[in-house]
């Protein structure tokens, strides 16, 4: 099969304005212009109007920036943020939040050490997630010889958050719908966790 016909069966692609990489748009990140000119992080890809789109990783970011690559694709003055960075990776820590509370309300993911060693006990388990100020020893404990991709994108407070906790150390996640969504959406956030 032609690498074009592989691409356009993955969905949607979109092409980086710095690099002109053409990807897959859940690769990537959306920026839009605002009605005062500003440009805006869209995380969701929801926003209105045309999108930016930039393969997500910070270095292009700063690139983008450093080119004036957004005012060039937009074809107009474009006012940019100073906290741009930090609004790109708050937006990005939302979304995965967002993602992890429907796992949460559609019974695909569960929080707290007992909850999780019995999805683990039962095989249930296709994804951990670890509070990012948790305990490495603790963590490599409660996987033990599992072979399970772990994230650490969030801390315990933003974990227990999602769960109406004040912490969750452990969380897993089940085979399903939202399995992909939050394994994307990790990648997309650790290219800008970084800065």
């Amino acid at each position: 099969m032609p690498d074009d016909a592989i691409a356009r069966e993955r969905g949607p692609l979109r092409r980086c304005i710095v690099t002109r990489q053409v990807l897959p748009k859940e690769s990537m990140l959306r920026f839009v212009i605002g009605p005062m000119r500003e440009l805006v992080p869209d995380p969701g890809g929801r926003l209105p109007g045309r999108g930016l789109w930039l393969s997500a990783q910070d270095e292009i970011l700063r690139k983008a920036l450093k080119q004036g690559a957004f005012a060039k694709a937009a074809r107009c003055s474009v006012g940019v943020p100073g906290d741009l960075g930090a609004l790109v990776v708050s937006g990005l820590r939302q979304r995965f939040r967002d993602l992890l509370a429907f796992a949460r309300r559609s019974g695909e993911a569960v929080a707290g050490r007992e909850a999780v060693l019995d999805w683990l006990r039962q095989d249930k388990a296709a994804l951990l997630i670890q509070a990012s100020d948790g305990s490495p020893a603790e963590r490599s404990r409660l996987l033990g010889s599992r072979e399970l991709p772990v994230l650490t994108p969030l801390t315990a407070e933003e974990l227990g958050g999602v769960f109406g906790r004040d912490r969750a150390v452990h969380v897993a996640v089940s085979p399903g719908r939202m399995l992909a969504s939050l394994l994307a959406e990790s990648v997309r956030l650790a290219g800008f966790a970084k800065s």
